[in-house]
C-alpha cells in the first residue's frame, strides 16, 4: 500500500475511478521555484477507489482493469476535480486512464 494512499468516502460508479493526483515537485533540480501556473498539469495519480465496472450490451459487469493502489497515467485534461474531507481528488473513467505504472 503506497504511503501516499487515502481513504476516501466515496464509492464509484460504474466504470469510475477515484484518484489522488501526484503533483510534480515545485522546485528544479537548480533549485528554482517553479509557480503553479507555469507548471504542467499532472498525469499520474494514486487509485483511491474502483467502481464495480460498466454494464457490457449483454448486460453482464465487465470488471475494472485498475485495482486500488495503482499507480497510474491519465490523460491531461480528463475527469473532474473534487475536494473530499480537505483532499483534491479526481473522478474519472477508466477508458481515461492511458497506463499503469510498474516498479
Amino acid at each position: 500500500m503506497p504511503a501516499t494512499e487515502t481513504k476516501v468516502n466515496i464509492k464509484p460508479l460504474a466504470d469510475r475511478v477515484v484518484l489522488e493526483v501526484l503533483n510534480d515537485t515545485e522546485q528544479t533540480a537548480g533549485g528554482i521555484y517553479i509557480p503553479d501556473t507555469a507548471r504542467e498539469k499532472p498525469q499520474q495519480g494514486i487509485v483511491l477507489a474502483v467502481g464495480p465496472g460498466r454494464l457490457n450490451d449483454n448486460g453482464n459487469r465487465e470488471e475494472l482493469q485498475v485495482k486500488v493502489g495503482d499507480k497510474v497515467l491519465f490523460a491531461k485534461y480528463s475527469g473532474t476535480d473534487v475536494k473530499l474531507s480537505g483532499k483534491e481528488v479526481k473522478i474519472l473513467s477508466e477508458k481515461d486512464i492511458l497506463g499503469i505504472v510498474e516498479g
